[in-house]
């Protein structure tokens, strides 16, 4: 015998309304819009700024390459550069296929010199941390110097020596000043703006059709949508220009806790939806609870692995939470255990919800659309980071932190392109049909009534039936038609 299920009744979505042309239409305005943003990156300026100094050309006469000292001044930096990176590029003579791995001293002196050239210490002691040189056949890796988060003064001073290093043939050293480029920077503000105004739109519009109908006939897709809208907004970080603005590390910490919050939440929905359209009957404790108990610790672990991060380089900007913090390796295993535990659960509650409700074509069309969409988000969002990081994603190292930053316009519009116009299809999808006024009990279970039609015109319905739809609803519309049709 087959399974009985207890259908919610629920305003009725416009995606129940849909014709085969429309539903074609709603994924070509999708790609349309996803390709526009990634060609307009492509288009973009490059995102980081780069200049370069030798060790060997530095001027200093008798200074041993592998020990200094080093005194290095900075070109002059901006407020749009955003944040300030200093690397080391090291050049070792050794032996064909030889393999080195050394642990150093590395002591810096950081001071700041603002518009009217008064130069200011950044801290009163000298920041002083053991780094491991790695060299392997194609050459050594790029080490952090120091990172400021924030970036106070017009250009900076840094004395660098090395303690441990004199063993080996150092025949080289480049010393890289990475920054944000302050074109990229002009292009981010505009186009977090332009997203951060038409999801503002789009989610009063999404309210608005809404209005008529109490949230208990909200479908499960409306409720969270009515979630993830606001939340976008401030994944589009509202208060973005005050990182401009303050001397200050909360605007960077809010900007990391608003995007962790919508990623996590967006993860959320996922699990709630695939196994909420199977049951009407969702009790906190059973079904909400285990769902955020996982996703939160995710949640919590990015979030304190970058609000940390953030926190200590104010006072010590040569700190790396990689190399300086024992429970890396522990916060890093832990974040990676748990979100396999969430992908083989989604994995379980899809198959669970395709076995259960493919021959119900309401059903099924839900299924089919929302799988649809994830799997394309997810898939550029993993092709990107594997294209971008390889195996290095799953590895430490200390360059890892740079490379993080987006790396030129397009990975930029891309995510956030994605991310927006991913929200927007749903909530016209999701919104009220023109008719929904009308029937809003709708029962999602259509076993109740068209046994006898094909599941093509269950879904996308007939010529016919919109011929008669129009000869039924053309003398009985409602004087506040116009209010129906927000979303069309």
């Amino acid at each position: 015998m087959a399974k009985m299920f207890s259908m919610e009744a629920s305003v009725q979505m416009r995606l129940y309304t849909l014709t085969k042309r429309e539903f074609v239409l709603v994924f070509v305005a999708f790609f349309a819009a996803f390709g526009i943003s990634v060609l307009v990156g492509i288009a973009g300026p490059s995102v980081q700024f780069m200049e370069s100094t030798n060790a060997t050309k530095l001027g200093e006469q008798n200074v041993n390459v592998a020990t200094g000292p080093f005194s290095l001044r900075s070109p002059a930096f901006s407020r749009f550069n955003q944040q300030l990176w200093l690397t080391a590029l090291f050049y070792i003579k050794k032996g064909t296929g030889e393999n080195i791995e050394k642990n150093f001293i590395l002591s810096v002196e950081l001071q700041g010199q603002n518009e009217d050239s008064i130069v200011e210490p950044l801290s009163t002691d000298t920041f002083n941390h053991t780094r491991t040189l790695r060299c392997r056949h194609e050459g050594c890796e790029e080490l952090i110097i120091f990172h400021l988060g924030t970036i106070e003064y017009t250009s900076y001073i840094v004395n660098i020596r090395l303690f441990g290093l004199k063993e080996f043939n150092v025949q080289e050293i480049t010393f890289n000043w990475r920054s944000f480029n302050p074109s990229f920077t002009q292009v981010e503000i505009w186009f977090r703006f332009v997203f951060l105004v038409m999801t503002f739109i789009v989610t009063c519009m999404f309210a608005h059709s809404l209005r008529k109908f109490t949230m208990r006939d909200w479908s499960i897709e409306q409720k969270w949508m009515s979630v993830l809208l606001p939340l976008i907004l401030l994944y589009n970080d509202p208060i973005f220009a005050l990182t401009f603005l303050v001397d200050s590390v909360v605007p960077l910490m809010l900007d990391s806790v608003f995007q962790a919050s919508f990623l996590c939440t967006l993860l959320l929905f996922w699990l709630c939806v695939y196994h909420g359209i199977r049951q009407s009957k969702r009790k906190w404790s059973t079904f909400y609870l285990p769902k955020i108990i996982l996703v939160g610790l995710l949640w919590a672990s990015a979030i304190s692995l970058a609000c940390w991060q953030q926190y200590q380089e104010k006072h010590d900007p040569t700190y790396d939470y990689r190399v300086d913090s024992g429970n890396y390796l522990a916060m890093k295993i832990f974040f990676f255990f748990f979100g396999g535990v969430y992908l083989l659960y989604l994995l379980f509650l899809v198959i669970r919800a395709f076995t259960e409700l493919r021959t119900l074509p309401y059903m099924n069309l839900r299924l089919r659309f929302m799988t649809m969409l994830m799997l394309f988000v997810v898939a550029i969002s993993f092709s990107i980071v594997l294209l971008r990081f390889g195996i290095r994603v799953l590895q430490d190292n200390y360059i890892s932190q740079l490379s993080t930053y987006y790396k030129n316009s397009a990975e930029f519009l891309t995510f956030y392109g994605l991310l927006n116009f991913y929200l927007y299809t749903m909530a016209y999808v999701y919104s009220p049909s023109a008719n929904a006024h009308k029937d809003s009990y709708f029962k999602e279970n259509p076993n109740f009534a068209m046994l006898n039609d094909s599941e093509d015109e269950i879904i996308y319905g007939s010529d016919s039936d919109d011929n008669v739809h129009t000869s039924l609803t053309g003398s009985h519309r409602y004087h506040d038609d116009t209010d129906d049709e927000t979303f069309k």
